[in-house]
């Protein structure tokens, strides 16, 4: 199941690590989460529900303890990741918009762009309905602005 689903690892992956090491670390991270809480899975929600929150809350709880620790800046000829190429196209300026944003905010616009509901996104984030809307309104007017200046 976790295969059928790696797009939503790699997603998350994208956005939250920019290095190859880290994507690296950080999926071995999601899969031995993974495979130690799926005794936990009820199906009380999709499977891609949960592996989705179960991978966003590895890699913010990874953040959070790293967040310490000095990182130097990245250069320009610092290595692309693996599982990612170099943008090229309207759709990467987007992607690369929305990495900027804070981490509630693009994990909630990339759900919606994934096409998930604002149920499904309510039960992933555990923010009300009405809170995602609202959210997503105010989302959609940082990107315009930020895309319009490009």
């Amino acid at each position: 199941m976790i295969q059928q689903h790696s797009g939503i690892i790699r997603k998350i992956l994208y956005l939250y690590a920019d290095n190859p090491e880290d994507q690296a670390d950080l999926h071995q991270e999601i899969l031995y989460q993974a495979w130690k809480s799926i005794d936990r899975f009820k199906g009380n929600s999709k499977f891609s529900t949960w592996l989705y929150r179960l991978s966003l809350n590895t890699v913010l709880t990874h953040k959070r303890k790293n967040s310490r620790l000095k990182k130097e800046p990245m250069n320009e000829s610092h290595e692309q990741s693996v599982l990612y190429p170099e943008p090229s196209d309207k759709s990467d300026l987007l992607w690369n918009a929305i990495k900027k944003l804070g981490d509630i905010d693009k994990t909630l616009i990339s759900l919606h762009l994934e096409d998930y509901s604002n149920d499904e996104i309510t039960e992933i984030l555990g923010i009300s309905k009405n809170h995602v809307a609202v959210k997503l309104h105010r989302i959609r007017q940082q990107l315009e602005k930020q895309l319009s200046n490009v």
